[in-house]
C-alpha cells in the first residue's frame, strides 16, 4: 500500500465507523468454516471487497465441533451475533457419568463460577457447528456477501503487488487478482501445502474415536451421557435445538463407523436400553497434533485448522481458529505489511499453547476414564475458556506507566458496566463495538487528552465507576487504548495524547 494510502488509514480507519467505503482491499478467503466465515464477516463490516469460496457443493449439517469458548463469544459478541448464537446453543452442560446402568454422578461444568461485570460469557457453550456458520453466514449476507460454494482454488502464485488464483466452479474456470489470499481449508489444506509449509507434529493412530449424529431414544436430553473406564468410552451428547446427538465412542474392533457399530457399541457398554436411529454423519477421529511453522508466506495467511490442529479435549480447536480469524481481520484491513507480520507473531505462539493445552486435557480425560473419577468435564478447566491469553510479548503491546502486576498492554480488555450522564448503564463492551481502536480515559485528567483526540480516534472517558477503575486496575488518571480485536494495545498518562498517535502511526 502506498503511503498516501496509508495516511489515510492512519487518519479515517481508527474512528468507529462501522464500514470504511474509502478503503477497498480484495481479499479471498478459502473454506467456509467458523475461521473463514468470522474472516470474512470482520472483513466485510470494513467495507472491504470480501470473497469466501468452499469447494464443498453444500452447506454441512454435521455436528463436528460443538463446544464455543467465552472469549470466541467475545468475538460474536462485537461482530453482533452474540444473541442469535446463545439462541442456538446452551450454557447449561451438565455431565452425566455412568457405571454401565448406575448413574455415578452429574457434574455442573463450570457450576462454581459466579457471574462478574467483566466477563459476561462464564463458561463453554455447547452448540453444534453448523449452527455457528448459519448464524455467521447470514452475518455476511447482511453485509452482501454470500459464500460461493462448488468452487475450488486450483492453484495460485503471488508477487509483491498481488496473488493470482485460479478458481474451478460449475460456471467454468476464472482467473482472478486478489490483493490477499487466506487459507481456512482445513488439516489437509492444499494452500499450506502449496506454499511448501511444514506441518509439525505427529497424527496417533492408536488413539481413534468413531463418531457420529444419530438420533438417540432412550436417554433424557438434560445431559451430555457418559461411560468410562476399562479403556472404553461412550458419549453421547444432545445437539441443542435439533433432534440429533453427538455420538462418540473407543472402537471395539475394526468395523467401521456405522449405524450398526454404534448400536452394538451401546448394548454392550451401557446396558441400558438406548436405541440409535437415522445417523446424518459417521466418521473416525484419529488425534493430530500439528501446527505449521509458518502463518504467512507474503500475501497469503494460514489461520485456523489450516495453521495447527489439537486434541479434541477441551473444545479448542475451533475456537482458535475463530480467534485467529479475529485477530487478522483488522491487520488485513491496514494492508500495513510490518503490521501483518504480527499475525505470525502473536497467533503461532497461542497455536503452540492450545497444542499443549488440548494435549494436557486429553491425558486429564484419560486418566479420569480409567479410574471412572471423570469424564469430559477434566479436560475443561478454567484455562480452556481462552480468557487469559494474551500478547504481553508482542511488539505491538506498549506500557508507558507501570502497570506491575495488573492488567498490562496485550491483555484481554475487560468489560464493565459504566454509567451514563442520564444515569443509565453501558457495557464497555458495547463501547469498544465497531471495527475501529477505543481510548479509555480513567479519571477527570484525562479529559483534555480525550478531546484533542475524538476527531481521529472513538474516545470514552470513565469517571465515577468504581468497578471500572478496579478491573482495569487504575488509580491515577490513566490512557488505555484498546486494539480492534480487545486487547490493550497501549497504557500512557492521562495527558499524553501524543503518546497514542504516535503509536498508532508507528504500526500502521
Amino acid at each position: 500500500m502506498g503511503e498516501e494510502r496509508s495516511a489515510a488509514f492512519v487518519d479515517r480507519a481508527i474512528t468507529d465507523s462501522v464500514t470504511l467505503p474509502w478503503l477497498m482491499i480484495t481479499v479471498l478467503v478459502v473454506g467456509a468454516g467458523p475461521t473463514g466465515l468470522t474472516l470474512a464477516c470482520d472483513l466485510a463490516r470494513r467495507g472491504l471487497s470480501v470473497r469466501i469460496i468452499d469447494r464443498a457443493s453444500r452447506f454441512p449439517d454435521s455436528s463436528r465441533g460443538k463446544g464455543l469458548q467465552p472469549r470466541s463469544i467475545e468475538v460474536f459478541d462485537d461482530l453482533g451475533v452474540a444473541e442469535q448464537i446463545l439462541q442456538a446453543g446452551t450454557q447449561n452442560v451438565v455431565f452425566r457419568h455412568y457405571e454401565r446402568d448406575r448413574v455415578l454422578r452429574d457434574v455442573a461444568l463450570y457450576g462454581h463460577l459466579k457471574p462478574a461485570p467483566d466477563v459476561p460469557y462464564l463458561g463453554t457453550l455447547l452448540i453444534p457447528q453448523w449452527a455457528i456458520e448459519r448464524v455467521l453466514r447470514a452475518r455476511l449476507a447482511e453485509f452482501g456477501v454470500r459464500v460461493e460454494l462448488g468452487s475450488e482454488l486450483t492453484e495460485f502464485s503471488q508477487d509483491d503487488t498481488a496473488v493470482s488464483a485460479t478458481i474451478v466452479s460449475d460456471r467454468g474456470t476464472e482467473r482472478v487478482e486478489v490483493d490477499y489470499l487466506v487459507g481456512c481449508d482445513g488439516g489437509k489444506s492444499g494452500i499450506r501445502k502449496s506454499l511448501g509449509v511444514r506441518f509439525e507434529g505427529d497424527t496417533n493412530a492408536t488413539q481413534v474415536m468413531l463418531c457420529g449424529d444419530v438420533e438417540v431414544d432412550g436417554l433424557s436430553a438434560d445431559a451430555w451421557h457418559q461411560w468410562l473406564g476399562d479403556g472404553h468410552i461412550v458419549l453421547i451428547c444432545p445437539l441443542p435445538g435439533t433432534k440429533a446427538w453427538q455420538f462418540q465412542a473407543s472402537p471395539v474392533d475394526d468395523s467401521p463407523p456405522s449405524l450398526e457399530t454404534f448400536q452394538r457399541i451401546v448394548d454392550e457398554r451401557t446396558g441400558l436400553p438406548i436405541r440409535l436411529s437415522n445417523p446424518t454423519w459417521l466418521s473416525i477421529y484419529r488425534i493430530n497434533i500439528r501446527v505449521a511453522d509458518r502463518l504467512r508466506v507474503g500475501r497469503v495467511f494460514l489461520a485456523g485448522d489450516s495453521a495447527h490442529v489439537h486434541p479434541i479435549a477441551g473444545g479448542l480447536g475451533m475456537n482458535t481458529g475463530i480467534q485467529d480469524a479475529y485477530n487478522l481481520g483488522w491487520k488485513l484491513a491496514s494492508a500495513s505489511d510490518s503490521l501483518l507480520d504480527t499475525y505470525q507473531e502473536e497467533r503461532l505462539p497461542i497455536a503452540e499453547w492450545t497444542l499443549r493445552t488440548s494435549s494436557r486435557s486429553s491425558a486429564a480425560v484419560l486418566a479420569g476414564s480409567r479410574e471412572r473419577s471423570a469424564g469430559v468435564d477434566a479436560g475443561m478447566t478454567d484455562d480452556v475458556r481462552q480468557l487469559g491469553l494474551h500478547y504481553r510479548w508482542s511488539s505491538l503491546s506498549r506500557d508507558l506507566v507501570d502497570r506491575a502486576d495488573r492488567l498490562q498492554a496485550g491483555d484481554r480488555a475487560p468489560d464493565a458496566r459504566l454509567t451514563t450522564p442520564d444515569g443509565g448503564q453501558v457495557r464497555l463492551f458495547d463501547v469498544f463495538r465497531g471495527p475501529g481502536f477505543t481510548l479509555l480515559g480513567f479519571g477527570a485528567g484525562c479529559a483534555e487528552a480525550l478531546a484533542r483526540l475524538t476527531d481521529r480516534i472513538h474516545t470514552h472517558l470513565v469517571t465515577q465507576d468504581a468497578d471500572a477503575f478496579q478491573t482495569y486496575g487504575i488509580d491515577t488518571d490513566t490512557l488505555v487504548l484498546v486494539r480492534p480485536d480487545g486487547y490493550v494495545a497501549l497504557t500512557a498518562d492521562g495527558d499524553d495524547s501524543d503518546a497514542v498517535l504516535a503509536y498508532i502511526k508507528a504500526i500502521m
